[in-house]
């Protein structure tokens, strides 16, 4: 018998009906010489410290860090989860193969694994590796059912990743908590939640300690065009003053302008964190609440795995995309002018080098059905964005237009757009409304001149704005560093905090300890919030880079150039290097 283990119910009901699997059992279905069972989320976990040592129950400065000799998996203790085991437990015994069908990620990976282990399986088992759960997907990943050994690597990086987590979250937690908490208050310190918490903290002291100062600017205009003047903003009326007196009375002339063709290039597909971005930026959705809609669009077949950190698409994929095109059919309007013309094989979609785990989250072409209007606005979402990518590029002439008074310099500059290509998709979407096309500036020849309406610009330096969701999910993707450029950012994803699976339950678990709030869109850290981050000293546990370095080298690990047991050593260094500050030097 081949034993399949899928990462829910519902995804087991799926695999069976394909299987020929359609007798129901308790816990699982059987026939054709398979059974399909599933788990639910992770039935094990790690041990808790009193599992080692039972004084280890009681919070006593004195025992940390705690750092086992050898880490321990164990059931989850409620009942439900237990039965649930000992199904697979029982079928595993009786099994001569196992199919590992869980989720095709780090996180799915780390869960059957553990599964295995604790099930004590003997049997050869392979993996069952797809990107959506369509039944021709299904069928194909069946036929191509690799050794589960392929995928020890990234069960490696996943085990490293929940014994790092481990280490830093019971020993920071326990011990800021025993040595600063008050009235009984919990103080969690996490390895990706602080220093997430440290960035919010950080903008909002920036705001806070801002002082708005009045400058002044120099403008004019000419044949109803505005024009700023080329020089630093002006600290007092005074000399705004004179500056205005100087213009006045003096002719302006025409020194250059200049229109140049430009294309702007097509918006790249979405990985999980840009979906989640745009979510909040469109419909103010949180980025659980975006995960939560496009994981059920993905179980109802009509997206593909929603859970990755790429934008490209693999090289294979490119035959199919007609026929995912043409399943759009709600998006006629759109598709039309792809249908029958071949799609460009560019390397800036598809490219094998750019792909670990998954492609992009695109629709596999499946018309939709029975579907929240929530889910419905993410699903429009993503089919827009995968129409727009096989767009024309859209293309404008941009003008920017010299002049002087004298012998001070002014520019104005525009936009005109040509041909709105991609940007097509996107006019009947609301939040367009937010991306406002540069002005249409008039004709002008080099050397003409005549009178102008010179005038005094008052303005107040503006503070940093408060995090948004969206704000927050990209300050995280890209360690805290303001990246606007696509390419930059593919770049510096490796260093980001957090994997795009994992950033949207940080973010609520600092909801939930109440470290921020939300006012608006704007997150702001509470009095608790900031009173743990300035609490500690210990720049390492707050630093955004240096967590984004660990999660580089767990993403190593994945690769085999970096080895799990090295990770796990350096974080455990840095947490007793952590415990003796704390303990000793405050």
């Amino acid at each position: 018998m081949i034993v399949c283990i899928a990462e829910k119910p519902s995804v087991a009901r799926d695999l069976a009906e394909i299987l020929g699997a359609k007798n129901r059992k308790d816990g699982y279905l059987e026939g054709n010489g398979y059974a399909v069972t599933w788990v639910y989320g992770h039935l094990c976990s790690l041990k808790d410290p009193e599992d080692y040592n039972p004084n280890w129950k009681y919070w006593k400065l004195e025992d940390l860090p705690i750092i086992p000799a050898q880490f321990g998996i164990k059931l989850r203790g409620d009942d439900g989860a237990r039965k649930q085991f000992h199904v697979i437990e029982r079928l595993i015994a009786q099994a001569t193969e196992v199919i590992n069908c869980g989720d095709a990620g780090q996180e799915g990976e780390l869960i059957q694994r553990w599964v295995l282990l604790k099930a004590k399986c003997k049997v050869p088992v392979k993996r069952l590796w797809i990107s959506s759960l369509t039944e021709e997907a299904i069928r194909e990943g069946f036929q191509k059912l690799k050794p589960g050994s392929d995928f020890d690597r990234l069960f490696a990086a996943g085990n490293a990743r929940a014994v790092g987590d481990w280490v830093l979250g019971i020993n920071g937690t326990r011990l800021f908590t025993r040595k600063y908490g008050r009235d009984k208050q919990t103080l969690s310190v996490g390895r990706v939640q602080t220093p997430t918490l440290a960035l919010i903290v950080q903008r909002q002291k920036e705001i806070e300690a801002f002082k708005s100062e009045t400058f002044y600017e120099l403008k004019t205009i000419y044949r109803e065009t505005e024009f700023n003047c080329q020089i630093e903003r002006l600290k007092t009326k005074d000399k705004a003053e004179k500056g205005l007196a100087y213009l006045k009375d003096k002719p302006f002339e025409i020194s250059s302008f200049e229109q140049k063709d430009a294309k702007e290039g097509n918006p790249r597909l979405y990985d999980l964190t840009s979906l989640q971005v745009d979510g909040n930026r469109y419909y103010g959705y949180s980025a659980e609440e975006t995960l939560n809609k496009v994981q059920s669009l993905y179980e109802k077949k009509l997206v593909t795995y929603p859970r990755v950190d790429t934008t490209y698409l693999s090289e294979d994929l490119h035959p199919k995309i007609p026929g995912i095109i043409s399943g759009l059919r709600d998006y006629k309007r759109f598709t039309a002018a792809l249908e029958g013309k071949p799609i460009k094989k560019t390397k800036q979609i598809f490219d094998d080098k750019k792909i670990t785990d998954h492609h992009a989250i695109i629709p596999t072409g499946v018309a939709p059905s029975g579907i929240s209007p929530d889910e419905q606005r993410v699903y429009d979402l993503i089919v827009r964005r995968f129409i727009a990518a096989f767009y024309p590029e859209c293309k404008v002439s941009n003008t920017t237009v010299l002049g002087k008074v004298d012998t001070l310099e002014f520019k104005a500059t525009g936009k005109q757009v040509i041909d709105k290509g991609w940007r097509v998709v996107y006019e009947d979407l609301k939040a367009q409304q937010s991306n406002p096309e540069d002005k249409i500036l008039p004709l002008f020849t080099k050397g003409e001149s005549g009178p102008h309406e010179p005038f005094i610009h008052e303005g107040k330096t503006s503070a940093p704005k408060p995090y948004t969701e969206a704000t927050l999910l990209r300050a995280m993707e890209t360690a805290g560093k303001l990246v606007d450029n696509e390419e930059m950012r593919e770049v510096m994803k490796e260093n980001g905090i957090g994997r795009p699976s994992t950033r949207a339950s940080i973010i609520e678990t600092l909801f939930k300890r109440q470290y921020i709030e939300k006012k608006k869109k704007n997150l702001f850290a509470t009095p608790t919030g900031v009173a743990l981050i300035d609490k500690i000293s210990f720049d390492l546990l707050k630093s955004p880079e240096l967590t984004g370095q660990w999660e580089h080298k767990l993403r190593m690990i994945e690769r085999g150039t970096y080895e799990a047991q090295t990770f796990k050593e350096e974080l455990f260094v840095m947490v007793r290097e952590l415990t003796d500050q704390v303990i000793f030097n405050n």
